[in-house]
C-alpha cells in the first residue's frame, strides 16, 4: 500500500488540464492502486489523478455503494439530467472547506477500465455528484470555481437548509 501526497489548493497542478492516458500498463495499475489507498487513508469518496501530481485523465470514486471502487481512465460525460441536487461538497485537497454547489442528479460517463475496455456507466445523487466533481479535477477547475456559497465553520459542523432538500427536487424549486 502506498500512500501519496494529495496535493492542496495553492498548488498549480490543480488549475491544469490533464492529458489522455494512453498506456495501459503495470504503471497504470499501479497509480490506480496508489490512487484507490490514498482515498481511502483520507477518507474521501473520490480522487483525480491531479491531486496526486499526476497530470493524466484518471479518476478513482467510492461512495460506499454496491458499485464498489469505480475506476474511471480518460472519462466522458456523455449526458446529464436536467434535474439537480443542491448539497454540500468538499474535497481532499481543500482540507476544512465545504460548499453548496449544484450538480446534476444523473450523469452518464464513458470511460476505459485499467485494460483499455470501454464501458458506460450511469450515476445518480452522490455518484452523480462524485462523477461530476472528480471530472472537474481533470479540467483544473475546483467546487469552489462553481459554489453558490462557501459554508463557514459552524455550518460545516452544523444543520444547513440545503440539507433539508429532497434529493429530486431542483434547487430553483426549492426556493420557491
Amino acid at each position: 500500500m502506498a500512500i501519496r501526497n494529495i496535493v492542496k489548493i495553492g498548488d498549480n497542478t490543480l488549475r491544469k488540464v490533464c492529458k489522455p492516458q494512453e498506456k495501459f500498463d503495470m504503471r497504470l495499475a499501479l497509480l490506480l492502486k496508489d490512487m484507490a489507498d490514498t482515498m481511502r487513508k483520507a477518507e474521501g469518496v473520490g480522487l483525480a489523478a491531479p491531486q496526486v501530481g499526476v497530470l493524466r485523465r484518471v479518476v478513482v470514486i467510492d461512495i460506499g455503494d454496491e458499485h464498489g471502487l469505480i475506476e474511471l481512465v480518460n472519462p466522458v460525460i456523455t449526458n446529464r439530467s436536467e434535474e439537480t441536487q443542491c448539497g454540500r461538497e468538499g474535497c481532499l485537497s481543500l482540507p476544512g472547506r465545504q460548499g453548496v454547489v449544484i450538480r446534476p442528479m444523473r450523469v452518464t460517463v464513458q470511460a476505459q477500465n485499467r485494460h483499455c475496455k470501454p464501458f458506460e456507466l450511469t450515476g445518480e445523487g452522490l455518484l452523480a455528484r462524485a462523477i461530476c466533481h472528480e471530472l472537474d479535477h481533470l479540467d483544473g477547475h475546483l467546487w469552489i470555481d462553481t459554489a453558490e456559497r462557501e459554508l463557514t465553520e459552524e455550518e460545516i459542523e452544523g444543520h444547513i437548509p440545503e440539507d433539508d432538500l429532497p434529493e429530486n427536487r431542483s434547487a430553483e424549486e426549492a426556493e420557491e
